[in-house]
């Protein structure tokens, strides 16, 4: 015990910046509050990992994977990937208690310049197109309903999307409060509907609707499977476990990062497996591998088959889905741009915090994205169309 509150006194002395004031102003002035408790630090990353990719993703892995049986398989082998990963960051997140993420494990480690590389490429590059993307898939989802015939008209779709983004900004400007809050709720609404799912799987299952899930049915291949694609189908499944690190972009913020950062990652990653797998389960006892590969989004197409007149269930989910991941998005990408202006390695004014409301306000703004050309309608629909939300770039 005297041990491990020593090692735990002296990280604190060698950086300052994990044990900062509670109450939002230390001696050197005003800084960020410690307000994500346990739930708030699950909730990022449940709600960072989960977007649109197990709505959509399926059908890659499946596609890939050439089985349902090796998709189910890749789907778990990915999950524990995913949570040796996190184990890495969770150790990482309590010997350098700093928030940034990435960014300030690679200063520490590999030196200024290595962590100025990888700030500036998440500032010009993965950050603003991240965001632009999952909000297009929101305003997409959305949009769609009233267009059943016919994709729904490009400046719709882009006014929707900077609306999303404007008001989510706002609401992180406001309050760091609102803003896990916000996350709490749509992270809720991801997990439910994708419980429905789960469980209209179960009940398939009772009705002895388990064909594909037969060991000599589940591992039948529909085409001569390959290394490369399986690492494609790897790949995929990847796609839709990304996020998990992004709790230690706020570790600054937690309520006692060295007991909460470990916790939300044991109870999070497990959690987000344990979803991904039986909803491909529950995915397969309603489609064959056929239906499945043919469809653009898969959990609408399980709606339409399962749920009838309530269909509309499932692309309502995956706007809301894709709302809480922008949310997730701006608010930990903006403590990435705070902790870089503090290094020096972006203008001083982004690492200033409101008086009032202790939020990084000056640091959100660019997380909005520099001005850019829209992309060509012809390559937003293409995505679109294959169902790709690029959210996790």
């Amino acid at each position: 015990m005297e041990k491990g509150a020593r090692h735990r006194t002296n990280a604190e002395k060698n950086h300052p910046a994990g044990s900062e004031s509670k109450t939002g102003s230390g001696e050197g002035g005003v800084s960020l509050k410690k307000e994500i408790g346990l739930v708030s630090a699950c909730g990022i990353i449940v709600g960072n990992i989960i977007g649109s990719g197990i709505f959509v993703s399926p059908k890659g892995v499946l596609e890939n994977a050439g089985s349902v049986g090796l998709a189910l398989i890749i789907w778990i082998v990915t999950g524990l990937i995913t949570a040796v990963g996190a184990l890495c960051y969770a150790e990482l997140g309590v010997t350098i208690p700093k928030s940034g993420g990435d960014y300030s494990y690679v200063k520490d480690i590999f030196g200024g310049l290595a962590g100025f590389l990888r700030l500036w490429i998440a500032v010009l590059v993965i950050y603003p197109t991240n965001q632009a993307v999952i909000a297009l898939t929101f305003s997409n989802y959305v949009l769609q309903p009233f267009f059943p015939t016919c994709f729904p008209p490009e400046f719709g779709l882009r006014l929707l999307a900077a609306i999303c983004l404007l008001l989510l900004t706002w609401v992180n400007c406001s309050s760091v409060r609102w803003a896990t809050r916000v996350q709490d709720i749509f992270t809720a609404g991801k997990l439910l509907a994708l419980a429905l799912i789960i469980i209209m799987g179960v009940v398939q299952i009772g009705k002895g609707e388990y064909f594909w899930l037969e060991p000599k049915n589940a591992f039948a291949t529909f085409q001569e499977p390959s290394i490369g694609l399986i690492a494609l189908a790897f790949l995929q499944g990847s796609f839709a476990y990304g996020g998990w690190n992004f709790l230690n972009y706020v570790t600054e913020e937690l309520v006692d990062p060295y007991k909460n950062l470990p916790r939300a990652i044991f109870i999070s990653i497990p959690l987000v497996t344990f979803v991904y797998v039986f909803a491909n389960v529950a995915y397969v006892t309603a489609m064959s591998p056929q239906e499945l590969l043919a469809s653009n989004a898969v959990a609408v197409t399980f709606g339409e088959k399962l749920l009838g007149v309530m269909s509309w269930i499932m692309p309502i989910s995956v706007a809301l889905s894709t709302f809480g991941g922008v949310n997730g998005s701006l608010f930990t990408s903006s403590r990435l741009f705070f902790a870089g202006a503090r290094e020096g390695h972006l203008p001083s004014v982004l690492a200033m915090i409101h008086v009032k409301r202790c939020t990084p306000l000056s640091a959100l703004l660019p997380c909005l994205g520099p001005p850019s050309p829209p992309p060509p309608p012809a390559s937003v629909k293409q995505r679109q169309d294959l169902g790709v939300s690029g959210e996790k770039l």
